[in-house]
């Protein structure tokens, strides 16, 4: 974790169950200089079933690749999260470095290397060094058991400043299942499945094959439903692991009796983390729901409440608490979507600002000026055309961002 100040979105971290078949280990490597763990090991059960998505980015870790290549396996065993070095773009080097990690984690483990999976995140370009890596691993695999979910959240932050974490309930077959999940994010947020690394464990018993179904469906309406800065990056992983120790009837599909309440718990679960990476938003002080109405379909409203979420102009107006729907609308105009000036409604926070072409009469800018001064910032557009709708998640663009990043290798 970074020491900037604590984001003034942030929330308090929440208590977490035990998910059985899950042990935790954490463990300082030292790929950057301080005395924070930096590896974390996570060791599940036999039997564990898993699915992931990952970045769309052409410049993807060897860690994103070697995920991909795993979930075709359908099982885990391991996973293995490094933090201060994302190990992207490092050639044959870096590839090599986070084999043999994987290698090693699996030996101690006990289990074949395709059912241990990776996670980077960090400066890109550094090659992992890899008898840190190694040596760090194996001091995770020795504290096994010893980690709290705190530990392990904090373990895999980089410029976060404060530790995210969430949990769910869900009935299936009159069996309660838990899922709990911890993600790290903060800076080189852009959907396109979104930015971070999240991780997801159960208990619950799903085929591998429905469990993708299920996270492929709530990552569409969570994870690539964030931004904070139009930057997508090379490391971005959400994998979900399910151990089956609650003892219920496999999830085998949509029809398995509990299906739906699971679906429901995980899209929860995963709308609640991809929310809390934005009220970490580097440099964030406003927290942003934009959401898009009377589209010509879903697709073009999320079009369109991206154009609005990664606007520069609409996001430094919010940061100023100033009230420019012009702005909103020029977003609009720049989706390449489908609009019609005349039949364009924008509201902030609940009230009408323009409609039909223009400013609303009688138009009173104190309750909008209001609105932006809190730290909830609500922004509606109507677009008159059709059922389309979508809604995103945006944070404000402050100087803090570009603080933070102008000596963020240094």
């Amino acid at each position: 974790m970074t020491t900037t100040p604590i984001s003034p979105l942030a929330t308090p971290f929440p208590t977490l169950p035990e998910v059985a078949g899950v042990r935790r280990g954490t463990a300082t490597a030292g790929y950057k200089p301080w005395t924070r763990a930096d590896v974390t090991l996570l060791a599940f059960d036999e039997g564990t079933s898993v699915a992931g998505v990952t970045t769309r980015s052409k410049c993807p870790s060897p860690e994103v690749e070697l995920c991909r290549r795993h979930l075709a396996w359908g099982t885990a065993r391991g996973l293995v999260v490094n933090a201060g070095n994302s190990n992207a773009f490092t050639g044959i080097t870096g590839a090599e470095a986070c084999a043999k990690q994987v290698a090693e984690a699996a030996n101690l483990i006990g289990c074949e290397p395709a059912e241990v999976f990776a996670a980077s995140t960090g400066v890109i370009g550094v090659p992992l060094p890899q008898a840190k890596a190694i040596a760090g691993v194996r001091a995770a695999h020795a504290a096994l058991g010893s980690a709290s979910w705190l530990d392990v959240t904090t373990a895999i932050g980089t410029t976060d400043t404060f530790p995210k974490a969430a949990a769910r309930e869900a009935m299936i077959g009159g069996v309660k299942v838990v899922l709990v999940g911890f993600i790290k994010g903060s800076g080189m947020i852009a959907p396109d499945m979104a930015t971070m690394l999240g991780f997801i464990a159960t208990d619950a018993a799903i085929a591998a094959p429905f469990l993708q179904q299920l996270l492929d469906a709530a990552n569409r309406r969570t994870f690539s439903c964030i931004t904070v800065d139009g930057d997508t990056s090379t490391s971005d992983t959400v994998l979900a692991f399910a151990t089956g120790k609650a003892g219920h009837a496999e999830l085998e599909g949509p029809d398995s009796p509990g299906a739906d309440a699971f679906a429901a718990a995980l899209h929860d679960l995963c709308r609640e983390l991809a929310q809390l990476v934005v009220r970490d938003g580097e440099g964030a002080t406003r927290f942003v729901e934009i959401r898009v109405s009377g589209a010509v379909s879903d697709d073009s409203a999320h079009r369109i409440a991206l154009s609005i979420a990664n606007s520069p102009l609409v996001k430094t107006a919010i940061a100023g608490g100033d009230a420019n729907w012009g702005r909103v609308v020029m977003a609009v105009g720049k989706a390449g979507e489908p609009a019609e000036r005349d039949l364009l409604s924008i509201r902030f926070g609940g009230v009408e600002v323009a409609a039909r072409g223009m400013v609303v009469d009688g138009y009173d800018e104190a309750p909008v000026a209001a609105h932006l001064a809190g730290q909830e910032v609500e922004i509606t557009v109507d677009l008159g055309l059709g059922d389309g709708r979508a809604t995103v998640w945006t944070s404000d663009l402050t100087h803090g961002y570009i603080s933070i990043n102008a000596d963020y290798r240094s």
